[in-house]
C-alpha cells in the first residue's frame, strides 16, 4: 500500500467529527496537539523501514487473524495518536488494547520526549563514553579497566599480567554491539592482540564481572544485569522501574541480542513476572537452564537501589538514567549508565496483562 494512503488513512482516524459549540475550544486544542503529533509522524515517515513494517503487519495478521490492511491502518492511527512506531505496536501488542490502555504505553515518541526534556545533551558524554563513565563512577564500577584509546602497547601488556578474562568494548557502542570476551590463552602476544583490538575499534578493556551464583543460575553464559531506571523528576525523585535482563545462550544479556527481560518488584527485589523477549516469546522456565524465573530473589537488592539513588545525583543535568547493575558475590556494581534509555524493555505486553502500561508510573515523577 502506498505510503501516502497509509498516512491519509491514519489522519482520517483522528480528524475530529462534528463538534458542538460547547466543544469548539476543546477541538481547537485537540487539533493543535494533532498537528504536533503529525509533525512527529512525518519525520518518522521519512526514515521508516516500510518493508519491515509490512512484514510486521503480516506476522501479526497470521498471529491474530486480523487483516493486514486493518493492522496497517491501526499502526498509522497509533503512530499519530500515541507516537508509536510499528515496533512499539508489536511489542506492546497495541492491536489488543483499547484507547484508554494505549494511552498508558511508553512509546518511542513519548520516550524521546522525556529524554529530550530531562537530559541535557551537553552532558551525555559522561554516560556515552565508557572511559569517562568508569572514571566518574569508579566507586560503583569496582573493577580493573584500561583506556585503550590512550594506552600504548607497553601499558596494555602490563595490564594483561596475571589477569583472567577481559571484556573488550567499543568506546561508545550501544545494545551490546561490538562487545566480546578475550581469554588468557589469547595473551601470548600482547602486541598482536593490541593491534587486533585497535583495528576492531575497541576503546576500553575491563575485567570480566563474576556474578552472584543466584543470578548466574538463571543463565551462566552472560552477565545478567538489572536495569534500574532513576528519575530526578519535578514531582519527586527515585526509581521508576527495574527489570532483570537474562541472556539466552550468548555473551550478552541485551534484548537486542536475543535476551529476555523480567520485571523486578521495587520493594522486595523479587522477580515478579515471566521472561519476555522482543519476539513476543515468554518464559516462566529458562529454556537453557530449567530455572524458574518468577519468584527469584535478587541478592543485595537494597544495596543495588541505594547505589543507583546515590549515583543519580552525580550528573544532575542528566535526570533520567537507566543503570545496568551486575550483582557479584560481594555486592552490586555498575556495568554502564544509559542517558538515552531504550523504551523496549518496559513495553513488553507480557508484563502488563491488564493492558495498563508503565506511563502512569512516569507520571508520578513528571507531568507528560
Amino acid at each position: 500500500m502506498p505510503r501516502v494512503l497509509l498516512f491519509v488513512a491514519g489522519l482520517l482516524l483522528i480528524i475530529p467529527r462534528k463538534s458542538s459549540t460547547m466543544c469548539k475550544v476543546f477541538e481547537e486544542k485537540r487539533g493543535a496537539l494533532a498537528v504536533g503529533k503529525i509533525g512527529y509522524v512525518l519525520k518518522r515517515a521519512s526514515k521508516m523501514d516500510y518493508r519491515a513494517m509490512m512484514e510486521t503487519a503480516g506476522k501479526l495478521s497470521r498471529k491474530t487473524g486480523k487483516s493486514r490492511i486493518w493492522l496497517l491502518m491501526d499502526m498509522v492511527r497509533c503512530a499519530i495518536r500515541y507516537n508509536a512506531g510499528y515496533v512499539d505496536y508489536k511489542i506492546a501488542e497495541m492491536y489488543r488494547l483499547n484507547d484508554a490502555q494505549r494511552k498508558t504505553q511508553i512509546t518511542r515518541g513519548i520516550s524521546n520526549r522525556i529524554v529530550a526534556r530531562m537530559n541535557d545533551k551537553e552532558y551525555w558524554h559522561f554516560f556515552d563514553n565508557k572511559n569517562e563513565f568508569n572514571t566518574l563512577f569508579a566507586d560503583q564500577v569496582k573493577r580493573g579497566w584500561l583506556n585503550l584509546q590512550e594506552a600504548d602497547k607497553k601499558a596494555f601488556a602490563a595490564f594483561l599480567q596475571g589477569r583472567g578474562d577481559i571484556i573488550c568494548k567499543p568506546i561508545d557502542g550501544s545494545s551490546g554491539q561490538g562487545i566480546f570476551k578475550c581469554t588468557p590463552d589469547q595473551y601470548g602476544d600482547p602486541d598482536a592482540l593490541y593491534d587486533e583490538l585497535k583495528a576492531k575499534g575497541i576503546g576500553i578493556v575491563e575485567d570480566r564481572v563474576i556474578q552472584h551464583e543466584t543470578i548466574s543460575a538463571l543463565c551462566p553464559t552472560s552477565v545478567n544485569t538489572i536495569r534500574i531506571a532513576t528519575l530526578l523528576g519535578d514531582k519527586k525523585e527515585g526509581i521508576v522501574y527495574a527489570y532483570i535482563r537474562i541472556g539466552n545462550g550468548r555473551v550478552m544479556d541485551n534484548v537486542d541480542c536475543g535476551g529476555m527481560a523480567a520485571p523486578v518488584d521495587l520493594e522486595t527485589g523479587v522477580i515478579r513476572g515471566v521472561g519476555a523477549n522482543k519476539a513476543g516469546e515468554t518464559y516462566e522456565i529458562h529454556p537453557m537452564t530449567g530455572k524458574k524465573i518468577p519468584g527469584t530473589q535478587i541478592p543485595y537488592w537494597e544495596e543495588a537501589k541505594a547505589m543507583c539513588l546515590e549515583a543519580m545525583h552525580k550528573v544532575p543535568q542528566v535526570r533520567f538514567v537507566a543503570w545496568d547493575v551486575a550483582i557479584t558475590p560481594d555486592g552490586p556494581v555498575f556495568i554502564e549508565g544509559n542517558s538515552f534509555p531504550s523504551h523496549a524493555i518496559p513495553q513488553f505486553a507480557a508484563h502488563f496483562p491488564d493492558g495498563i502500561g508503565i506511563l502512569p508510573r512516569f507520571q508520578e515523577f513528571i507531568d507528560l
